[in-house]
């Protein structure tokens, strides 16, 4: 599902230059649950972007689902998002002044689909996530983990090929941090692929396999016996 060969990522800061991917090799099958771990520097959010189309590296290739995104101009990058990623974010991203449903259906909208559809499907999806009695809520209405519940059912709302969560617990306590976790575990149970950006342990131990980076490099890349988040809830 993704495949990253010899990534390479620098920023210019001022006169010198900061080499943050260092030659990152990573392939991720379809169906698979990964966490990214490492700490602040890492290259881990940068890492992210690039996965996301929000960067492009200076070197190497990556491929999603057998497409190269490369040379991506902002509204092909877009297209692309919009077709094969769904966003889980920590602070949510919910727009405020809109329901829960609205929210959830906001990717349907640059889809073009019709109304009517738009809200069956973000109904269906709220139902998903067992928040359906709260659909006509508004984010200030609803709590951290409900809020999560809902970013989840409009990432997966347009029928994404992976999920890219990028620290989806952080904003969280334990309790609702493992619930929303045993969510993001049945979702990856149903075969799809789900990367999750994280620094705690705990979280990552809920995923199937760990990926390490330290100082741009992958360090350690290990396949582990999952946790179910269910049992800690």
């Amino acid at each position: 599902m993704i495949e990253i060969s010899n990534l390479h990522k620098s920023y210019k800061m001022g006169a010198n230059s900061l080499h943050v991917l260092k030659g990152i090799n990573l392939d991720i099958k379809e169906g698979e649950l990964v966490s990214i771990m490492g700490s602040s520097g890492s290259g881990k959010s940068t890492l992210l972007n690039i996965l996301g189309m929000l960067d492009e590296a200076d070197e190497g290739s990556y491929m999603l689902d057998g497409v190269p995104i490369k040379n991506l101009n902002e509204k092909r990058a877009a297209k692309y998002r919009n077709k094969f990623l769904g966003f889980i974010f920590q602070s949510f991203n919910l727009i405020s002044y809109k329901s829960a449903l609205d929210n959830v259906a906001l990717p349907l909208y640059y889809q073009g689909l019709p109304r009517g559809e738009r809200m069956d499907r973000a109904n269906s999806y709220l139902e998903k996530v067992g928040l359906a009695d709260w659909a006509g809520h508004l984010p200030n209405e609803l709590s951290g983990g409900q809020k999560q519940r809902v970013a989840i059912a409009r990432a997966l709302a347009s029928d994404p090929k992976v999920l890219l969560a990028d620290e989806p617990t952080g904003a969280l306590d334990t309790k609702t941090s493992y619930e929303v976790m045993n969510l993001i575990q049945e979702i990856n149970d149903e075969g799809r692929t789900i990367l999750v950006v994280t620094h705690e342990h705990d979280i990552a131990q809920m995923t199937k396999r760990i990926v390490n980076l330290k100082d741009g490099v992958i360090i350690e890349d290990t396949v582990v016996s999952q946790v179910r988040a269910l049992e800690n809830v």
